[in-house]
């Protein structure tokens, strides 16, 4: 899967930005440090390559996924070991989108480091490519991120170290493990929740005569582990059970199809217990449902010694496809589930498709080819948040903003690129950064200081954390709401996601995401043209106790930009007064309780949808 987003800024018209000075950190450094920052390498980074001989690959000439993931697996322990300073296993690796394939005689190169280590478990991003030695050419296969988490032969826990980013790609990184952890803790709930829908209990198998029966691709398989197969900690190598579990999850799906099938995509899976030599490894595998283009196959690890129960490794489900001589997807037969059991795995297949859909189209696509309001539900809100997160995180870490004008310590900042426009906002307050974050979270008091919202509405609260707004703002001018600058009395409103995020660790900062989504409870209407927000927010960052600095982003959207159009081009300072109001809003409410005792929005209702 690949998780590291591109903010995309909208097409506007380009604006003249007058007077302001580019922040280039390269520019602004001495020499020294600029070789310095060249030269610097994650003290974490592991990297492998190795020629795909004829040893590692399938019967198409092309390297193995059980091969690559035994390299991606030994890889990414040996980065999570360097950091931990003592022996790791993997705990989780999210979802792995197969991008393209590796043929024989090309070289893969491997790449892992650490992004960020938690108290006793750390992710390691992976990236892996092909290389083609004779032509030169360069692409990548397929990216993970991958928990690891540290062991003794006591079985106590190692407290980690924390991991300091250094580059700007780090700080992005670092930012963005905490939104993937947390996306990681409630999968399974996700899971839950959409099987509880009824509208999957009121899925039916259309019955044909060419329909087969699941039983048919049932695969069954026993391995004995060996040294060669376990780590320097006598554990079987998470890579090895993955790789022994993709060729039986391979069996299962070619019998479905009488083909050779590619696997796609390996969905998010937990090691739930360890293996160690000597164990007998049992592997199932059957086709639990088959769409038009692809089936997904679920397997799962077992493992045993002597007379002993077995003992429950691992589950994944794994997606394949049968493409034909030119690339192309092929129809696939339908699947006859068996009773009972086989029911339940053909309707957790149909969830699991439309979560993995959800993910793919919302994180792991580029931001380019996600349509700027997308519609919410429960079943894609937490990976609606974590793209709201996500993208303001990776707008903040940008190192070339500009500074395009200041008074009295409340300074302009834009950065343009490829004529679309994003600002900033930025200001310090006498106020504490968690007190600024219930304060300015709640968007029902942001009429209080903001002359561009003229009403607000809570739709929606989703949990303690995203709530869904509706906001009602003049249609023309930052602040100006008079007849004159709208003469037709035409309003403007937004569906908005928000989302609120308290620091993971000491020296996070506080973050309050906006974003457009569609909701068809509520439709555009007559009286307002609906708007769009693609990324907008606050990231308040602590300085002293009492003492925090406040920034505001927004990525100029057509129907943002004429908000701060004339504050850009240097014709008023409209948005110095409007937080400066911020400001005072701030200070007359620092000391003073919430109704809501600081907990959510102050709306106590939690509204169905």
């Amino acid at each position: 899967m690949s998780c590291l987003f591109e903010v995309r800024l909208f097409n506007s018209s380009p604006l003249f930005i007058s007077d302001g000075y580019h922040h280039n950190p390269a520019m602004s450094m001495p020499q020294n440090e600029v070789e310095r920052e060249e030269e610097y390498r994650n003290p974490t980074e592991v990297k492998k390559s190795q020629i795909v001989m004829p040893c590692h690959a399938n019967h198409c000439q092309e390297l193995s996924v059980g091969q690559l993931l035994k390299w991606m697996d030994s890889t990414a322990c040996l980065s999570a070991e360097r950091h931990a300073g003592c022996p790791c296993v993997t705990a989780s690796v999210d979802d792995i989108h197969f991008e393209h394939t590796v043929g024989v005689g090309q070289v893969v190169n491997i790449q892992a480091k650490v992004n960020r280590a938690f108290t006793t478990s750390m992710e390691v991003g992976i990236v892996v490519s092909c290389e083609d030695l004779f032509s030169g050419r360069h692409w990548k296969v397929c990216q993970a991120f991958a928990t690891f988490v540290t062991q003794r032969p006591t079985g106590e826990k190692v407290l980690l170290r924390p991991f300091v980013p250094r580059t700007q790609a780090e700080q992005v990184e670092h930012s963005l493990a905490a939104e993937r952890r947390r996306m990681r803790t409630v999968h399974t709930d996700i899971m839950k929740d959409l099987l509880t829908n009824r509208a999957f209990h009121r899925v039916e198998v259309q019955e044909t005569e060419m329909a087969v029966p699941a039983e048919r691709t049932r695969v069954e398989s026993v391995e004995l582990v060996l040294p060669t197969h376990a780590n320097h900690q006598v554990n079987t190598f998470g890579g090895q059970i993955m790789a022994w579990m993709e060729n039986v999850a391979t069996i299962a799906a070619s019998r479905l199809c009488n083909a050779h099938p590619t696997l796609q995509t390996i969905d998010m899976f937990y090691f739930r217990a360890p293996s160690h030599v000597g164990d007998r490894l049992v592997l199932k595998a059957i086709v639990n449902n088959a769409f038009k283009n692809s089936m997904e196959v679920g397997v799962c690890a077992e493992a045993y010694q002597g007379e002993e129960p077995l003992r429950h490794i691992n589950s994944a489900f794994m997606t394949f496809e049968v493409c034909d001589s030119y690339g192309k997807p092929c129809t696939l037969p339908r699947i006859r589930p068996e009773p009972l059991d086989g029911w339940r795995r053909y309707q957790e297949a149909i969830a699991r498709r439309k979560i993995r859909l959800d993910r793919k189209y919302i994180i792991s696509c580029k931001q380019t080819e996600v349509p700027l309001s997308v519609p919410w539900d429960l079943s894609n809100q937490v990976y609606l948040s974590y793209n709201n997160v996500s993208a303001l995180k990776m707008l903040a870490a940008r190192n070339d903003w500009v500074l395009n004008s200041e008074k009295n310590k409340v300074s302009l900042y834009t950065l343009e690129k490829k004529q679309v426009l994003s600002f900033m906002i930025e200001f310090e307050t006498d106020i504490s950064a968690e007190r600024a974050f219930m304060l300015l979270s709640d968007l029902n008091r942001r009429v209080e200081w903001d002359p561009n919202y003229e009403r607000c509405e809570l739709i929606h609260i989703v949990d303690d954390d995203d709530f869904l707004y509706r906001v009602v703002t003049p249609l023309v001018g930052w602040g100006s709401a008079s007849p004159s600058a709208n003469p037709q009395g035409i309003a403007q409103d937004f569906i908005l996601l928000a989302s609120r995020r308290q620091p993971c660790d000491s020296g996070d900062p506080y973050v309050i995401a906006l974003r457009s989504v569609t909701l068809p409870t509520h439709p555009p209407t007559e009286g307002c043209n609906r708007g769009e927000v693609l990324c907008a927010g606050f990231s308040i960052q602590e300085v002293s106790k009492n003492v925090s600095k406040i920034s505001y982003f927004n990525q100029a959207s057509p129907e943002v930009l004429p908000y701060i159009s004339t504050d850009i081009a240097g014709l008023s300072s409209s948005f110095y007064s409007i937080f400066c109001t911020c400001n005072t809003f701030l200070q007359e409410n620092r000391d003073k309780p919430d109704p809501a005792g600081d907990q959510q929005p102050s709306s106590p209702v939690k509204t169905p949808l």
